[in-house]
């Protein structure tokens, strides 16, 4: 029981933090209808910024992981100005922005091997990591009930953000309709840099603590795989089916990992990904949308 309740605690860790990245999936598939594949770099930004802001410039960890927090916000901000609104400007044929993606992830990837080298960074030991005692049921790792709880703050704020805000209206707005939102007067290019400032913070506190668990090097992003993966799983553009998908995905990976092995995670993963779309092609939560333009 006590092996149970610990790898569910673990499944319910991990999967908060695929939930963070997965929810910027969403938001920007709810209002472009593209997947951003460049969404993982926007993680190991985060996860950079952090690791030098502790070890060069000597700061704590919480004035690290907000310079980390707004530079993957800002990164995320330029990335579409650079490479997303001139092609949204020319066509309203969103495959070219997935291609687009696809090359800044890569060119992400890139500048920090070419840059700080491609070796593997360990964060100074700033968060806890030491075994706690949940309530007498089962020991957990500090670290995992830390980021849990961070998860669940940063997911309730966006909830906040965009149920009690102009702007959180505005976006909720354009998910229906971009092009609507904008005859309404919602300056649409101010929006989708919102929209990307809060996907890229996002994706930085996911940064941080996947930084924490498996260690800072510039590939790391590639976990956003799975991420995306949940997206698909609760429904691409859905932010209650990505939080969903991705507690579904955390839970399946820990337990696997606890109870048969870990060589089986991924193929876990990947056929719940295969069965879900055999079974319901558009995810738990998600529906059948047309193109917006």
């Amino acid at each position: 029981m006590d092996m149970i309740i610990q790898q569910v605690i673990n499944g319910l860790s991990l999967g908060s933090v695929y939930a963070l990245i997965a929810v910027g999936y969403s938001l920007v598939y709810s209002i472009l209808l593209f997947s951003n594949f460049a969404h993982g770099g926007f993680l190991v930004i985060g996860g950079y910024i952090c690791y030098f802001a502790l070890r060069g410039a000597g700061m704590n960890i919480w004035i690290a992981s907000f310079a980390a927090l707004v530079g993957a916000g800002i990164s995320a901000v330029i990335v579409e100005r650079l490479a997303y609104k001139p092609i949204r400007e020319r066509t309203p044929i969103t495959l070219y922005m997935l291609i687009a993606s696809m090359g800044m992830s890569i060119v992400i990837e890139n500048i920090f091997v070419v840059t700080v080298g491609g070796r593997f960074r360990a964060l100074p030991p700033v968060i806890p990591t030491q075994p706690v005692n949940f309530f007498g049921l089962a020991t957990t790792s500090a670290f995992d009930l830390l980021s849990l709880v961070t998860a669940i703050v940063f997911l309730v704020g966006l909830q906040i953000f965009l149920s009690k805000t102009k702007w959180g209206l505005a976006i909720r707005a354009a998910s229906y309709n971009l092009r609507t939102a904008g005859l309404m007067g919602v300056n649409v290019n101010r929006l989708i840099s919102i929209v990307f400032f809060v996907a890229g913070l996002l994706a930085g506190v996911g940064g941080i603590f996947l930084s924490v668990r498996y260690t800072l090097y510039p590939q790391l992003g590639m976990i956003t795989t799975k991420a995306f993966v949940a997206a698909v799983i609760g429904g691409l553009g859905s932010l209650p089916g990505a939080v969903v998908g991705s507690l579904i995905l955390g839970l399946a990976e820990m337990l696997t990992a606890g109870f048969i092995s870990s060589q089986f995670r991924d193929l876990v993963v990947f056929g719940i990904l295969i069965i879900t779309l055999i079974v319901r092609p558009t995810g738990l939560f998600g529906k059948s949308v047309g193109e917006k333009v």
